[in-house]
């Protein structure tokens, strides 16, 4: 049955990649390390099954000898255990930068395209200290995005969005999460590995959409158990040129903006009332 759905496959064996760098890098470190424990494996069941083999019991055969230990083999598969954990451990490493530090955007990013100074975050930066800064809250049972960098709403509030966040390709993403609640785990497998937005405390992680993939949406799933409605808490990311952003962040600030122009007058019409 799970072998049957492709969207059950994913990957099949290695984690979703293809949208981010971090991505990618997360899937190759995957990828070597399941690649050695290939080898390990059938080195020992290999082994294993020619030791059942050429020394199993024969009738009228001879009594085998015990084998009480040894101490050059034991020795030996100790230190290449230790030997392969240093290795892994030093592949990971190799590959931790990569995976944790966000790149700067690139020239035909939203920077470039745009001109506009780009904010600076503190527990993430580039190396040229400017992203696209956008805050992930999670609520029972629905994610919100405040675009904190973009030209504002009245009262210096930031545009938002609920469900969907759209964000510029080429440009580098950096989302600093935390809940109303009770803990999330905002997870779009294609763009990075699992950040989980805790009440009262700031997770950071990023992304960055190379443009070939502007127009496509990346999906994905609330990966902590919040409540009866978790399995209805999905998100998803679509991707757009910097120029199509920004006509969509115009549109958006300005749909708000009427939003609340048409409360306040229902408010104004019920208090006259």
């Amino acid at each position: 049955m799970l072998i049957g759905p492709s969207a059950a496959l994913a990957d099949w064996i290695s984690p979703e990649s293809g949208g981010s760098p971090n991505a990618d890098k997360v899937d190759t470190l995957y990828t070597i390390v399941l690649c050695m424990g290939i080898v390990i494996f059938v080195l020992v069941e290999g082994l294993l099954l020619y030791s059942i083999f050429k020394f199993r019991a024969r009738r009228r055969g001879p009594q085998p000898a015990q084998v009480h230990g040894n101490t050059r083999l034991e020795v030996g598969w100790t230190v290449a255990a230790a030997v392969i954990v240093l290795v892994i451990a030093g592949i990971t490493f190799a590959f931790l930068g990569g995976i944790k530090n966000p790149p700067s955007s690139s020239p035909t990013g939203l920077q470039g395209a745009s001109g506009v100074q780009l904010a600076t975050v503190g527990a993430l930066k580039t190396p040229s200290g400017k992203a696209l800064h956008i805050d992930v809250n999670g609520q029972q049972y629905i994610w919100r995005y405040d675009y904190v960098d973009q030209p504002r709403l009245t009262e210096n509030r930031p545009v938002y969005a609920y469900y969907r966040m759209v964000v510029p390709t080429d440009t580098t993403v950096i989302l600093k999460l935390n809940a109303s609640d009770v803990i999330h785990s905002w997870w779009i497998p294609r763009l990075g590995g699992k950040a989980d937005a805790t009440p009262g405390h700031d997770n950071y992680t990023w992304f960055k959409i190379p443009g070939k993939y502007a127009g496509q949406i990346f999906k994905g799933q609330c990966a902590e158990l919040c409540g009866e409605g978790h399995a209805d808490m999905r998100a998803e990311v679509q991707a757009l040129p910097p120029d199509q952003f920004k006509a969509w962040f115009e549109r958006q600030r300005n749909d708000l903006l009427a939003s609340q122009k048409a409360l306040a007058a229902q408010r104004k019409a019920g208090v006259g009332q």
